[in-house]
């Protein structure tokens, strides 16, 4: 017992050594986003489906979200990847300092995201585009239309949702970070937060050419 508490102070009794619990933990999160990409998967697929069905009335409806904006998010969450890689690559050095600071940056990185979709939003509400009672579309087919912003209020609203919790999980790490529980011998948590907001990433460099770019063309 005395030899399983030197491996180290964070090794939990259920596993031999620190690589295991590491290696164990990745897996899980693994497992997880693999799950993950199962659910958006079906969304992505019904969405594709759809537009394959509707290719006019979703070109149209696509020409009315903010591509600026749109791009302007995809630009910062590629930069809260980089400060997230920082972050992990702090605490694989020890440098406490570091791993604080980069999780506050892409913590309000990903808070940056959440306002300017916030306002996409309003914009929608504003405009009478919100699914619904009160929609109203200029254009033919607005049955077709209506669809296009269900799906694109389901998959970004589910985005965001997943953008709050991983800021939540960082949050979580800040004070872990603050209270001195992570070194060199002991980052787990952080690295496999790191995939996690990877991932969220990833889906949203999907979404942005999906909802925002494919079909433009098609519409004056």
């Amino acid at each position: 017992m005395d030899t399983h508490a030197l491996e180290s102070p964070a090794l939990r009794h259920h596993f031999d050594t620190a690589e295991q619990q590491k290696d164990a933990s990745t897996l899980g999160m693994w497992i997880f986003l693999v799950t993950e990409i199962m659910f958006f998967g079906g969304l992505f697929a019904g969405y594709t489906v759809y537009r394959q069905l509707y290719p006019n009335v979703f070109a149209a409806a696509s020409n009315e979200l903010d591509i600026l904006l749109g791009g302007v998010n995809t630009a910062v969450l590629i930069f809260s990847s980089f400060t997230m890689v920082l972050a992990v690559w702090s605490a694989q050095t020890g440098s406490r300092k570091g791993l604080m600071v980069n999780l506050v940056l892409t913590m309000l990185l990903g808070l940056v995201f959440l306002v300017i979709k916030g306002f996409e939003w309003h914009h929608k509400w504003v405009m009478h585009e919100i699914p619904g009672a009160s929609f109203h579309w200029e254009g033919p087919n607005p049955g077709q239309a209506q669809l296009f912003f269900s799906l694109y209020f389901a998959m970004t609203g589910l985005h965001a949702l997943h953008m709050v919790v991983g800021i939540g999980i960082l949050s979580l790490l800040l004070y872990m970070a603050w209270r001195g529980r992570f070194s060199r011998d002991y980052y787990t948590p952080v690295d496999t937060a790191g995939l996690y907001w990877h991932f969220v990433d990833i889906i949203w460099i999907f979404l942005f050419p999906l909802l925002y770019l494919i079909g433009r063309h098609h519409h004056g």
